[in-house]
């Protein structure tokens, strides 16, 4: 049974945990972080070597503290490690790191937690927050079993020298597709492979650069289904680079291929084509199979929630989703609105309960 010592336990300790953290003790709540890796940075140290961010120093805060940095410049990979363990050391919360969570099940009115050391946690409300990066989406294709050549996910990518003299695929029409391909294609001959043409957007108009547009116009707090309206998929930010690789034929784009076919790929023409290597630079699904006997998630393993609201348990929210709110809802810069968002109802639910008063149902699915 929930009480007002009990812990709401965050599960995930990067970015999204961390916004959750901060504001679940803005609401008066005694969060307790538990992180799966090494250190509470989330999946950062594990992205490819070149990473920068598309998005500038001035909008990459978490709540509370400044992203270090001349405000127009663009982070590295490194830099946001950096900035996410010293925003860690500064929260007043514990954060158990190397406590993966294994399930999740209600107890009363709160929840028990299960980690892969034997733990049972009690828990008066449970933040989904652990991301998607260990649970990438990888296609199959006719006669992807049988492909001689390297296949992997972008996850897996580090950084092109493997690959050097090699013919490679990327297979994908986003941002790290484009960004993979594009320093691939400057040391081997890479194929941009994707079902839709790239949509590009320049990175900077009128002297600003686009997140200064999005912020001030509002289209960064809109709902996905405008920027499904507006492009169609998501954009790729550009400063003129990525399109000029595509057109010149650096970096050539093809629609998707068919089949795979010992060591070569069947383009949609038909026509074979010898390649080394697949990079599917394909997405991921949010990484909550944790949840599967507590009943929270569709058939598909995704959550059931509206807007980071669980729709099946009262005192379940999810932050750090893509697209939960909004086009920012799972970056730096827009993580934190979303963490506010869900905390402010699960702490009144938290309330009630621990007052013996029947909280509210779980939200409609339809509800908006």
């Amino acid at each position: 049974m929930a009480s007002p010592t009990t812990p709401v336990i965050i599960i995930g300790g990067g970015q999204s945990g961390l916004a959750a953290a901060k504001a679940a003790l803005d609401a008066g709540l005694r969060p307790l972080i538990l992180e799966a890796g090494e250190r509470p940075v989330g999946s950062w140290p594990h992205y490819y070597d070149s990473l920068t961010l598309f998005s500038p120093v001035e909008y990459n805060a978490l709540s509370g503290v400044p992203f270090p940095g001349t405000p127009d410049t663009y982070p590295h990979r490194d830099d946001v490690v950096t900035y996410l363990a010293r925003y860690a050391a500064n929260l007043d919360v514990e954060i158990r790191t190397r406590t993966r969570v294994t399930g999740v099940d209600t107890d009363g009115e709160g929840f028990v937690v299960h980690t892969d050391d034997g733990q049972e946690l009690g828990a008066a409300g449970v933040v989904a927050a652990s991301g998607s990066f260990t649970n990438p989406i990888m296609p199959e294709l006719p006669g992807q079993s049988g492909f001689t050549g390297t296949i992997l996910h972008a996850a897996q990518y580090r950084h092109p020298a493997p690959f050097a003299g090699q013919r490679v695929v990327v297979v994908g029409a986003g941002n790290s597709a484009v960004q993979i391909g594009d320093e691939l294609a400057r040391v081997t001959p890479t194929t941009l492979a994707s079902r839709a043409p790239v949509h590009f957007v320049d990175q900077r108009r009128l002297g600003k650069d686009i997140h200064h547009w999005l912020h001030t116009t509002g289209l960064d707090f809109l709902p996905p289904a405008w920027l499904a309206h507006m492009f169609g998929h998501t954009p790729v930010i550009d400063t003129g680079n990525y399109r000029e690789a595509v057109e010149s034929g650096l970096l050539p784009r093809r629609p998707m291929f068919t089949a795979f076919d010992g060591d070569h790929v069947v383009w949609a023409d038909g026509t074979r084509e010898h390649v080394d290597a697949v990079i599917f630079a394909t997405g991921y699904r949010p990484d909550v199979a944790y949840l599967q006997q507590l009943g929270a998630l569709h058939t598909d393993g995704t959550p059931q929630h509206v807007g980071g609201m669980s729709t099946t348990h009262p005192g379940l929210v999810y932050v750090g989703l893509e697209f939960q709110r909004s086009f920012s809802s799972n970056t730096l810069r827009g993580v934190h609105r979303d963490a506010e968002h869900v905390m402010r109802p699960l702490a009144a639910h938290i309330t009630k309960a621990a007052a013996g008063i029947n909280p509210q149902p779980a939200i409609s699915r339809t509800a908006s």
